[in-house]
């Protein structure tokens, strides 16, 4: 049985998008969603392959970065969002085929069949240009052959062609995140040491990574490769690089936080190398909704803060639609379920419609942001479990099932999707009537996901419980001037 209705839930949505699109430029004052909703998809004819232009000799350095980095930014921004909404209607019209029968049985590509559930048109990122909040930037040989250049790669290592190309030009990226690139390829190349282009040829002066947040607060983390220097020698340079951007010409950035990571290893986390603050504040905060967010050198926070708001605002309506009734909202209730949690923002931003948040998380420096966050904002009923979803969730679920109340489901993986148990385990605990499917690559292994929620019971595969259907799917942009996007898909039972 669907509780609340398709039209509530849109109209949940609309006032998202209405909060967020009051000053959007790509509709006229007149337009509506619900008019838009409406509108069959547009018969214009795209430029030939836009999305990847083919290298010429009439491209400059800078035009190949852009079509490697942000590959729509020769379109207009509602030529992207057409593009983008074309798209994912082509991909959830595989899943409506998958559904209606209209597919080969031992193929895993549906043919398309007419959408057979709401798909509200994308909701645009409310910031189009310098939305980043996270840029890393290499460093390499550059177009004049320099090997001290600090930008983005054009090319390849394996044809050993890769050109590292300074990225002021890029679209989306703030200007402060340029500004602090520019002063540490300044620094090393006032530095006696190498850069590390190989890691077995030597060298020490590798990436930096610079983080911002919307009141302008900035963090920066510089990686390196000490090789055969001592541990003195290493404090030399390190002193060396809190002067230049303390004291000297790097001082323009007026950097918060500047954090030094030396490891022999491509990537690695805090705890194989830790992150030393060289100088300023261990943290940086960001708010989403109402609520704070303290964000460490190497914590998961989405790169787009203002498009964060509406994604997870729109996750929020749809996992807890409110109640309105006197002139005020009232409490879901019930427990939510947060799998693959991350930092917890999903859980703490739905916290005041929900008795309980559960969230769990693969990684526990997350877990424990996750906790921190949750007590930074004084919310008392989420708990966070560390842990594969896959391990955790059986177990708890089985304990779920007896405590009574409604029971909603958001699950927000990675590329790769849900593990088959996680699938199995959702599927299989009838208190879960609502579920809510966020996902960033619904065309890959989500698709699985999303078959395996919806299909006839299956024994062999252990999918008992009754099957979910698709209700109502949301593309929310957060990545403007590149072709990604995400989805939140609802499914009911």
């Amino acid at each position: 049985m669907i509780i609340f209705s398709i039209n509530r839930l849109i109209y949940g949505i609309l006032k998202i998008a209405t909060n967020y699109m009051k000053t959007r430029l790509f509709f006229s004052t007149n337009d509506t969603i619900l008019a838009d909703l409406g509108k069959p998809p547009s018969k214009k004819r795209w430029r030939k392959n836009p999305k990847k232009p083919p290298w010429t000799d009439d491209l400059s350095w800078e035009e190949r970065l852009a079509d490697a980095v942000t590959p729509l930014w020769r379109l207009s921004y509602d030529e992207q969002l057409e593009l983008k909404q074309n798209h994912q209607e082509r991909i959830l019209s595989q899943l409506s085929g998958y559904l209606s029968g209209s597919f080969q049985s031992q193929s895993l590509s549906p043919m398309r069949g007419k959408l057979s559930f709401p798909v509200l048109p994308i909701l645009p990122s409310p910031v189009r240009d310098g939305y980043r909040n996270k840029s890393t930037f290499s460093v390499n040989r550059g177009v004049d052959g320099n090997p001290k250049t600090v930008g983005f790669y054009v090319g390849t290592g394996r044809a050993g062609n890769i050109v590292c190309v300074n990225g002021d030009h890029l679209l989306n990226m703030p200007e402060k995140h340029k500004l602090v690139a520019r002063c540490y390829q300044d620094f090393i190349r006032l530095s006696s040491l190498e850069p590390c282009l190989l890691f077995h040829t030597g060298g020490h002066w590798r990436e930096v990574t610079v983080r911002t947040n919307t009141e302008g607060h900035t963090m920066a983390i510089v990686h390196f490769h000490p090789q055969t220097l001592t541990p003195e020698e290493v404090a030399v340079h390190k002193a060396d690089l809190v002067d230049y951007f303390k004291r000297g010409p790097g001082s323009v950035c007026q950097l918060d936080s500047l954090f030094f990571q030396e490891s022999n290893m491509t990537r690695c986390t805090h705890e194989e190398s830790p992150y030393q603050l060289l100088h300023g504040q261990p943290h940086i905060y960001e708010e989403v909704l109402g609520f704070k967010f303290r964000i460490s050198a190497d914590a998961f926070f989405q790169v787009n803060q203002a498009a964060a708001e509406v994604l997870y605002g729109t996750v929020r309506d749809l996992c807890v639609p409110n109640t309105e009734g006197g002139g005020g909202r009232t409490k879901g209730g019930g427990t939510f379920l947060d799998v693959c949690c991350g930092t917890g923002a999903i859980g703490i931003t739905i916290s005041p419609r929900v008795d309980r948040i559960i969230g769990i998380e693969l990684i526990e420096q997350a877990v424990e942001d996750a906790r921190h966050n949750a007590a930074l904002n004084n919310v008392l009923n989420c708990e966070f479990i560390p842990g594969k979803a896959e391990v955790v969730l059986p177990g708890l679920l089985s304990n779920l099932s007896s405590a009574g109340g409604g029971l909603t489901a958001v699950v927000n993986p990675a590329r790769a999707g849900m593990h088959h148990k996680v699938v199995r385990a959702l599927r299989n605990q009838p208190s879960i009537r609502r579920l809510v499917y966020v996902s960033c690559k619904p065309d890959g292994e989500a698709m699985r996901n999303f078959r395996e929620l919806c299909c006839a019971p299956d024994l062999q595969k252990k999918l008992t419980g009754e099957a979910f259907s698709p209700t109502l799917a949301v593309p929310v942009d957060m990545f403007p001037h590149t072709p990604h996007c995400e989805l939140v898909l609802l499914f009911e039972r």
